[in-house]
């Protein structure tokens, strides 16, 4: 392949050099015609339109043979520099000699000879126009010693020496280069379709945005996972201007904020059509930091299906135990509970007391997991109804106050959608509750330290935050926070935040934990964290 595009090359460049010659060809007839006078030519009468005009038609010749008959370009190169040196020395002998100038005309068939010819074959094309000029010069000289010198035509002779040599040089230099980068466009061209193909067919989405959250680049399937699929005009959009594609915008934003050591990402995206996903980002930066040409690569992984795999697995060992716990396990815990019971009322020394205390308190976390267990094993599809938030929230939340003993500032409940959504009364209240309890382990206590209130996202989907003052989860938790038996807390379970996913979904319902920009206590405003769930209504 290089060898073939050098020979166009070739190819190209000799008909350039045509082109020129029929050119020069034009002039010379042109100015000769113009400024012919008596004893301009050496011999009088001589043909010199005539010579012009046959060199115009040679020159014509010579440009359609390259252009139709691309073969033998070294013999069409040599037969075209001849006829230049034949015709160019006719009208300079004509002329006078060096002193009309017209040696000048030399350089043009000797420089293509430089440029197109090996080194050898160019200098001896040289070679002979330095020994006509010497000729003719010696000719002047014999016989008009007078007017004549031999010293011009020698230096015209050395300077095209060196011309010749110099640009056959370059010329050979320009062409190695252009081989190089041929070959060197050829492999970009095959790594570039390798990589089109694996990005194309691979699973994990990519996308490339610029500085500005602009959309480049979009790969198949980044498209199922942002909704963008069909949409032709989203891919020269901004992240920002898209409704649901905010949370990408704001990920990347706070990526560039703490590049130096930012961690992946996860975000939760609603499109308007389509259903919720939870997704894994990383960043990575391509070109100078602040350049305007600086794309950032977004790398976006389904967390979804992950976790939906992962608890699969969990489950399928856990359906297996449910039967021998509900059996082996729960008759022995009781009788070491009762156990316990009988102890601690004739116990009276602190120590004995405080193990006893270990006792039943264990006691009551394993029966809280198998519990759990047996809820997950039994749980039924519900007859989902009608419900009507404003009604059933309050409710929930004075029963949760009164059952720990809160004061009325401490869980603040915001605004509510007088709307309806489908929910089983009994697994919401069992859903907020777990909410609610967790959020308790983190707030700080202050009044309000715990917020619920119902928004409308940009597809006109009803959601219900749960969120409190505390730090955010961090990412890497956030990543196994509803497997089961995941906790960090040594008074947990891991159960809780499953088993209310669990009846979420069951409810045609969507629970997780997002990063959401808003105000708490905060100027301005930052991501926090809270739990989001997208409910399910009557029109849907």
């Amino acid at each position: 392949m290089p060898q073939v595009r050098s020979r166009e090359t070739l190819w190209r460049t000799l008909q350039t050099f045509n082109i020129t010659r029929i050119a020069i060809a034009v002039v010379l007839l042109a100015y000769l015609s113009i400024n012919a006078r008596q004893g301009f030519w050496l011999y009088e009468g001589f043909l010199y339109r005539e010579t012009c005009a046959a060199y115009l038609m040679l020159a014509l010749g010579f440009a359609i043979t390259s252009a139709w008959h691309k073969r033998q370009l070294l013999l069409q190169l040599s037969a075209g520099i001849v006829a230049d040196l034949m015709l160019i020395t006719i009208l300079y002998v004509a002329a006078g000699g060096a002193r009309s100038g017209l040696a000048i005309l030399y350089l043009f068939p000797l420089a293509g000879s430089a440029v197109l010819a090996p080194m050898m074959l160019a200098l001896f094309f040289t070679a002979l126009v330095a020994l006509a000029m010497l000729l003719e010069s010696a000719y002047q000289l014999l016989n008009f010693p007078s007017d004549s010198t031999i010293s011009q035509a020698g230096l015209y002779g050395a300077a095209f020496f060196a011309a010749v040599y110099v640009l056959n040089r370059l010329a050979a230099r320009l062409i190695r280069q252009e081989q190089l980068a041929t070959e060197h466009r050829a492999g970009l061209q095959v790594q570039q379709a390798i990589n089109q193909l694996v990005i194309a067919d691979m699973g994990d989405g990519v996308l490339v945005a610029g500085r500005d959250t602009t959309i480049f680049t979009v790969n198949p399937a980044a498209e199922r996972m942002l909704g963008l699929a069909g949409a032709e005009g989203a891919h020269r959009d901004r992240l920002d201007n898209v409704a649901w594609l905010a949370p990408i915008a704001e990920a990347y934003f706070s990526w560039r904020r703490n590049a130096a050591g930012a961690a992946p990402a996860f975000v939760v995206l609603k499109p308007a059509e389509g259903a919720t996903v939870h997704l894994r980002l990383r960043f990575a930066s391509i070109g100078t930091a602040g350049d305007a040409n600086e794309r950032v690569v977004v790398f976006l992984q389904n967390v979804s299906e992950i976790e939906d795999r992962a608890q699969e697995l969990k489950l399928a060992s856990m359906g297996r135990l449910t039967a021998s716990i509900a059996h082996e396990v729960r008759n022995p815990l009781s009788a070491i509970g009762h156990a316990g019971s009988l102890l601690g009322e004739d116990a009276t020394d602190p120590v004995q007391l405080r193990l006893v205390h270990i006792i039943n308190e264990n006691v009551g976390r394993l029966n809280r997991m198998i519990e759990d267990i047996l809820r997950l094993s039994r749980k039924a599809q519900p007859g989902s109804a009608p419900l009507g938030l404003d009604a059933v929230l309050p409710e929930i939340v004075e029963e949760f106050r009164d059952m720990h003993a809160l004061r009325p500032g401490l869980i603040h409940l915001g605004t509510l959608d007088a709307g309806q959504v489908l929910f089983d009364p009994l697994h919401l209240r069992e859903v907020i509750v777990n909410l609610l309890s967790n959020a308790m382990r983190y707030a700080s206590g202050r009044d309000a330290s715990i917020r619920l209130f119902v928004v409308t996202d940009a597809a006109h989907r009803r959601e219900l935050h749960v969120q409190d003052d505390g730090a955010a989860i961090t990412p890497e938790v956030r990543a196994h926070l509803f497997e089961p038996f995941y906790t960090t807390s040594s008074k947990g379970t891991g159960l809780g935040l499953y088993l209310a996913r669990e009846l979420c979904m069951n409810n045609g319902a969507m629970l997780d934990y997002e990063y959401r920009s808003d105000a708490w206590n905060q100027t301005p405003a930052e991501a926090s964290g809270r739990f989001v769930i997208t409910l399910a209504t009557p029109e849907t």
